[in-house]
């Protein structure tokens, strides 16, 4: 068992740099939190007819999503309760059955062993097949098209594991039709630990300064002209981090959803026809997220640019490397131009080659790779940017800091993995559902991010 205690301090913002490298404890990691966590299989549009598959992984277990007769979903771990081979080698498609190509047991598409060679001349119907399914993940479940899966049936519904990150998410998930993923994903290789681009993901708005300056002057647009000619607008009016219960959280840039889009003219008409839906639905400041462009991970190890309209997953293949998958992310009810347009806009940006994932891999896997040092993994990492000027807002939910650039959502994301790292089971995790603010901020904290009235209307 690993000792967490040598690991995050939360009060001073430091991680052990071993979290990057060390055997043991992504061991644990694959045990407390991806056996215990939801994670994203895929979306309902991926699979929409009957007899429809996905294949993917929870973790480092391979995985089949399939739908049922009746409409519902299963998802089961892709081995033969024979001797282990895997029965589905398709990526996706449509399917009766699944046959082992070893021996030839075939399982149907609930799981359950149909089918066995040779049943009555060498088993002499002894086998009991009712037995001998498929492993069936424990619980799958969907919000808003998304599907997920966890192996841990005593883990909390779907709905309360995204918790204040989902009335964020309504804000585009419910709009326009609701959101969809289109295209196989594409998948490329990493070679660093899976928490580095999660966190990247879910709260660094600090090397877009840096790191990507030459791609935006390229590309052009506000972020271009923002970050990339280096006249940025006063940060403290440029947008905010949210994180929340379960680790899942995001930065947002105000007013700029269309930032990386070269020819936004169609995306940008399309936001303002369905802005008043948002509105209405959920308020002013959910219009104002709906407009803005968002980095964002939901914990432990899926991530999504909106507006970037790129959505992520980094399948953790060993503490040194991932497999990455990527698709676009759209809404509904965009016509198929629009669509079009906004695949090619997140292919050239954030796909296997893009320019600014290019930008992003050399350093996500240099961050891994130093660790292997023995002497650097005594070290530790900084993330207190920010501290002091998050808290409780009285109109957002989660724990909101003020600056999008800032380290608020770095600093959630590690107090959750802690906590997972830590507890025994889930009733060591939900006994701190209440207190979980005052337990990491001290009692009082309160964000500084001003009201919608004064951020916006004033404005």
């Amino acid at each position: 068992m690993v000792n967490v205690d040598s690991l995050i301090d939360l009060d001073k913002a430091v991680q052990s740099k071993q979290v990057f490298w060390d055997q043991d404890i992504y061991d644990q990691e694959m045990e407390n939190i991806f056996g215990r966590s939801w994670l994203f299989l895929t979306h309902e549009s991926q699979i929409p007819e009957p007899g429809d598959f996905f294949t993917t992984f929870m973790g480092e277990d391979p995985i089949i999503v399939a739908r049922q007769k009746d409409g519902s979903v299963k998802a089961f771990i892709n081995s033969c309760t024979h001797r282990g081979n895997q029965v589905c080698h398709a990526d996706s498609g449509n399917t009766r059955s699944f046959v082992c190509s070893y021996h030839g047991w075939a399982f149907g598409v609930d799981g359950s062993l149909a089918g066995v060679p040779l049943e009555t001349e060498v088993y002499y119907n002894k086998l009991d097949k009712d037995s001998m399914g498929l492993r069936e993940v424990a619980l799958v479940d969907d919000y808003r098209g998304f599907i997920f899966g966890c192996f841990d049936e005593k883990a909390p519904p779907l709905a309360e594991w995204l918790g204040e990150m989902a009335w964020y998410m309504d804000s585009w998930a419910d709009t326009g039709g609701g959101a969809e993923l289109i295209g196989t994903p594409m998948k490329t290789i990493l070679k660093c630990n899976w928490k580095v681009p999660t966190e990247n993901f879910v709260g660094d708005g600090y090397h877009i300064t840096w790191t990507h300056v030459a791609a935006l002057q390229v590309i052009g647009g506000p972020l271009g002209s923002a970050f990339g000619a280096g006249d940025m607008p006063p940060l403290d009016d440029m947008g905010a981090q949210i994180t929340t219960r379960h680790g899942h959280g995001f930065g947002v840039i105000w007013d700029v959803g269309h930032a990386i889009h070269r020819n936004p003219q169609n995306y940008v008409e399309f936001q303002q026809q369905t802005l008043p839906e948002v509105i209405e639905k959920q308020g002013e400041w959910a219009g104002k997220m709906y407009t803005g462009h968002w980095n964002a991970s939901l914990f432990p190890n899926c991530s999504f640019l909106y507006g970037t309209n790129t959505f992520k997953v980094w399948h953790p293949k060993g503490p040194h490397e991932i497999e990455v998958w990527t698709w676009t992310l759209v809404q509904k009810n965009m016509s198929p131009e629009l669509k079009r347009e906004i695949q090619k806009e997140a292919i050239m940006s954030f796909g296997t080659a893009g320019t600014l994932e290019s930008d992003d891999g050399e350093n996500m896997e240099t961050c891994t790779r130093t660790n292997r040092g023995f002497q650097t993994r005594k070290g530790t990492m900084n993330a207190s940017m920010g501290l002091g000027v998050e808290g409780r807002h009285p109109e957002l939910p989660g724990v909101v800091g003020s600056n999008f650039i800032g380290e608020t959502s770095y600093r959630g994301f590690y107090r959750f993995w802690d906590e997972m790292m830590r507890a025994s089971d889930w009733d060591d995790v939900i006994k701190n559902d209440n207190t979980w603010v005052d337990q990491w901020l001290g009692e009082g904290a309160v964000s500084k991010l001003p009201t919608v009235d004064a951020a916006f209307k004033a404005a």
